[in-house]
């Protein structure tokens, strides 16, 4: 079985599904679980350098601030299921490079993370990380879906929609 889940996360309710089912899967294998927060790279334009340094020093703070406070959900999980956790958070243009990268690096055999099942013209302009890493991962990948929403005749609904926040 697997012995060493990575598990990134994004902060959003889909992603701490995942890391519900990750933590679920380790305890019950013995395993023990990394997780991940992939940080944007700084990027502006401006037409002062004075007015950049300044910018970017508080976006880092907030940056690194919100991956932490991502980072502690998993290691609260992980505890209270009694299994043993690490965290990183690290700085990448393309998010699905980092996991990869991270899954590699740490001799992960199992990475489990969300898919927001974007289609369409969503899905082009976002992209999708998830669909990314399945591609271009050597590792197993384990996608946890947005469930499908049943109304009370059964009929299935669509999900709620999404909001882009970059």
């Amino acid at each position: 079985m697997f012995k060493h889940l990575l598990v990134p996360t994004d902060g959003s309710a889909l992603s701490k599904a995942a890391i519900q089912m990750a933590v679920t899967l380790a305890r019950e294998s013995g395993a023990k679980v990394t997780g991940l927060h992939v940080i944007p790279e700084f990027h502006v334009l401006a037409y002062g350098t004075e007015m950049i340094a300044d910018e970017e020093e508080r976006v880092v703070q907030a940056s690194r601030k919100r991956a932490d406070d991502h980072l502690a959900v998993i290691a609260r999980a992980a505890a209270q299921a009694g299994v043993e956790c690490d965290t990183v958070a690290t700085n990448r243009a393309h998010p699905y490079e980092a996991i990869i990268s991270v899954a590699t690096q740490r001799n992960c055999d199992l990475i489990v993370m969300a898919s927001h099942g974007r289609s369409g013209m969503r899905a082009l302009l976002l992209g999708s990380e998830t669909q990314k890493v399945l591609t271009h991962s050597q590792i197993p990948v384990l996608v946890v879906r947005q469930p499908a929403q049943t109304d009370v005749h059964g009929t299935v609904e669509s999900p709620r929609p999404e909001t882009y926040n970059p």
